[in-house]
């Protein structure tokens, strides 16, 4: 039934005293002085709108730019009883963790005879909101968990966390496989006098359960459904297989050192024995060479043997992508592509994706040639020859026209002005001026947090109060996993008058249930909530998690430009989970259209290089200066240098993604190679790779994406857009603007994924050429093109 449930798992597809709303608006306001020269944004003068504070900004740059300052300002001497992780009161020890997922089971099976209990229309009409408030109390343990067991640095605290998600799982799967649930929901949809009541939101959800529920094949028979169940394991293990064994044929190449010129001499002496240097296939010293060694005969031999995997690897790979088509056809559908792309997907089917992708292509092409014609002349005037520019040397010659093309800057001039504590004044002045909401430094209480670096900030609006939470974990440990991430612990949901009186009851009278001083703290298990007229809203609660360089003694932590991207990236996800704060947790967030998840992430990194952006926050650690913006402007030249090749080769990906998981697949005469080198020949501007490497054996992402990687160009073509059509590209101070920002939030951003996406889309661009979605919508989308105009 819950499916979603583990879609969403997947997807998340990262202070000051205690105050309230009323006071959040009792210190002095503050007006900020233009900054000094900056370049080409001299002319910005950061304003704040009306309700900001001076201590919470200033207090902001202090928690993360001084680990002393943090220390002093978290610990309230008054309370020494821990709290809870989150301040969910179940779980103040590891013991919680089960003691919470019995309690919630508990919730769960009574929600469940509830919902097969329906008789009436009043009833039916209350059944999408049972089936979401039973899947926000799977969740509720699922995601903390989650959370929990790859974060948490005590090993006992990952166990306990491990066991409840254990225990709450089984019992989804369980759900999984009961018909009543679905067979109660279509009635319901099928009644007008049912439908007719509901809202625009609770008919999305109600339609997000329906697909759920045939994905999980509720409606075959038994013997089916054991199958389903049975492929869907072997997919799972396979795929961590294929994943977990990725080798390459060659595991290493050795060449006499006399042939690496050009390669740095200490890298070459490091790995060099009696004249022979070895090189690791896929590793950085190869990657290296591949970049910098004059001989081309050297770059052929690391390159054939950096693109080939192993035959096992492409072995798994194919047998992954066979179950995956067996599973579709169980299932009805045409292809295991038809069966991914229709529930919570924008394209809807693999046709879609087709016309997005060869019109992104057509648009795409001429700066791809362009960009190869420049290798070509390069080449050329190195050896004197007129010839192709091969595969191998692709790398080398974009290395020296980047290199000629540098400017003589130390890689530290930029990472100077963007302290995580300015970063972060910088994202909360921004949020405040589009969108109304700013951070509050907020003390941790004592087990709040899973590691006393973690910062808690409070999701201050202008005219709501408190709107979410946000637990910052920014910098590096030995511990930590090195992907940053941002992770949904607790959505959006409103909570109903009956529900809340039915948990205070429960609370009174299972000796399993914490005791708490008001039902509403109940009905939340402690962690914050708001109101909305009479209704309990639970508020987003969210983690940031990343692995950002600690501060040295001396000097704050400092970002370099990638790692600046990062955080705005990741804060573009937490965004969305701030301002979609609907009714329904099935839709609230980032739980929308998996194809436009990233969009407000992507839309961030737009931000991120804009000058009257940067103009509000990047300032010297140490003089205070502001950022002379050419150093931006250098940055960005390098890194878009070969924008054209690199979303060729995405579109590549994307392309094989697709054919992989097309009915091909389980034909007789399968091959994956064959297919690769095929899409190579029809789409790449460079001759393709020699016919016997197999590099999608590399090609990791098919495991978690399978039919879905051209997500990632769909939402950088549709940033784009957003940015160029809302935004006007910046242009003027633009990126400031709380008209423009109004108008994301309110015809995409606050939506979730409670209303069409192809609305969302035309309403926010103004282009009624997408409201009906379909491919001519994906074409269209393609036609636009990736990357700066």
């Amino acid at each position: 039934m819950l499916k979603s449930i583990q879609s969403q798992l997947l997807r998340s597809t990262r202070l000051r005293r205690p105050i309230c709303s009323s006071c959040c608006l009792s210190h002095t306001q503050r007006r900020w002085l233009s900054v000094d020269a900056l370049g080409p944004v001299s002319a910005f003068i950061h304003t704040p709108p009306k309700g900001y504070e001076r201590h919470d900004d200033l207090l902001l740059r202090d928690i993360f730019d001084s680990s002393t300052h943090w220390k002093e300002f978290s610990a309230p001497p008054y309370i020494n009883k821990p709290v809870g992780l989150f301040r969910n009161q179940y779980l103040r020890t590891p013991s919680g963790f089960l003691t919470f997922a019995q309690v919630s089971l508990k919730r769960a099976r009574a929600t469940v005879d509830k919902v097969l209990s329906a008789k009436t229309v009043e009833e039916y009409r209350g059944v999408v909101r049972q089936l979401d408030r039973l899947s926000d109390i799977l969740c509720r343990v699922l995601d903390m968990c989650d959370f929990v067991r790859v974060t948490h640095p005590e090993l006992l605290t990952q166990r306990s966390a491990d066991q409840a998600w254990d225990l709450v799982y089984q019992y989804m799967n369980e759900l999984n496989t009961m018909t009543g649930l679905y067979d109660q929901l279509i009635k319901a949809m099928s009644n007008p006098d049912v439908t007719s009541v509901w809202s625009e939101e609770e008919k999305s959800v109600a339609e997000v359960l329906r697909l759920d529920f045939t994905k999980s094949a509720v409606n075959l028979s038994q013997r089916h459904r054991e199958r389903f169940v049975w492929l869907s394991s072997q997919i799972s293990t396979v795929g961590s297989r294929f994943i977990q064994g990725m080798k390459p044929e060659y595991p290493e190449i050795t060449v006499p050192s006399s042939k690496l010129m050009g390669m740095d001499p200490v890298e070459v002496r490091s790995a060099t024995r009696f004249g022979q240097t070895t090189l690791e296939t896929l590793g950085s010293k190869a990657t290296l060479a591949l970049r910098t060694v004059k001989d081309p005969e050297v770059r052929r031999a690391l390159y054939l043997a950096s693109r080939t995997a192993s035959t096992r690897s492409v072995a798994m790979l194919e047998h992954m992508v066979k179950l995956r088509g067996e599973l579709a056809d169980l299932s009805g559908f045409e292809s295991y592509g038809h069966l991914a792309l229709r529930d919570r997907m924008m394209a809807k089917s693999p046709e879609a994706v087709d016309q997005f992708l060869r019109a992104l292509a057509h648009s795409n092409g001429h700066k791809a040639k362009t960009e190869l014609a420049e290798l070509r002349m390069l080449k050329e005037r190195e050896t004197g020859k007129s010839e192709e520019v091969y595969p191998w040397d692709k790398d080398y010659y974009q290395e020296a026209l980047r290199r000629s093309e540098r400017a003589p800057t130390r890689s530290d001039d930029l990472s100077a002005y963007f302290s995580v504590g300015v970063v972060m004044q910088g994202l909360s002045r921004l949020f405040t001026q589009l969108y109304g909401i700013r951070f509050v430094p907020t003390q941790t209480l004592p087990g709040e947090t899973w590691h006393p670096d973690v910062r808690r900030l409070d999701v201050v609006s202008d005219t709501d109060g408190v709107v979410a939470v946000l637990y910052c974990d920014l910098f590096y440990r030995p511990d930590k996993s090195p992907n940053p991430a941002h992770f949904t612990l607790r959505c959006s949901r409103e909570i109903s008058a009956e529900e809340v009186d039915e948990i205070w009851l429960e609370s009174k009278h299972d000796p399993d249930a914490q005791s708490f001083p008001t039902p509403e703290q109940a009905a939340n298990d402690g962690m914050m909530y708001s109101k909305r007229g009479k209704a309990v809203m639970q508020l987003p609660t969210i983690a940031l998690v990343c692995d950002f360089p600690q501060a040295a003694r001396d000097q704050p932590a400092l970002l370099n430009f990638y790692e600046l991207e990062t955080l705005f990236h990741e804060m573009g996800h937490a965004i969305h989970s701030i301002l979609a704060r609907t009714s329904f947790q099935n839709v609230s967030g980032t739980r929308c259209a998996t194809d436009l998840a990233e969009l407000p992430s992507t839309l961030m990194e737009f931000f991120a290089a804009d000058p009257a952006v940067l103009a509000l926050f990047a300032r010297h650690y140490q003089t205070n200066e502001p950022l002379p913006y050419k150093l931006v402007t250098q940055k960005l030249h390098q890194a878009r240098r070969f924008e054209g090749l690199d979303t060729e080769n995405q579109i590549i990906m994307a392309m094989l993604d697709q054919r992989l998981h097309s009915a091909e697949a389980n034909r007789p005469g399968f091959d994956s190679t064959k297919i690769f080198h095929q899409i190579q020949r029809e789409l790449s501007s460079m001759q393709p790779d020699p016919e016997d490497t197999r590099w999608q054996g590399f090609f990791g992402h098919l495991s978690g994406y399978g039919s879905t990687y051209y997500s990632y160009l769909f939402d950088k073509v549709l940033a784009q857009r957003v940015w160029d059509v809302v935004f006007s590209g910046g242009a003027n101070g633009l990126a400031l603007d709380r008209q423009n920002g109004e108008r994301l939030k309110e015809s995409l951003l606050k939506w979730g994924g409670g209303r069409d996406p192809w609305t969302c889309l035309s309403d926010v661009l103004k282009d009624e050429r997408l409201a009906d979605g379909g491919e001519k919508a994906m074409a269209l989308v393609g036609s636009w093109g990736a990357g700066s105009h």
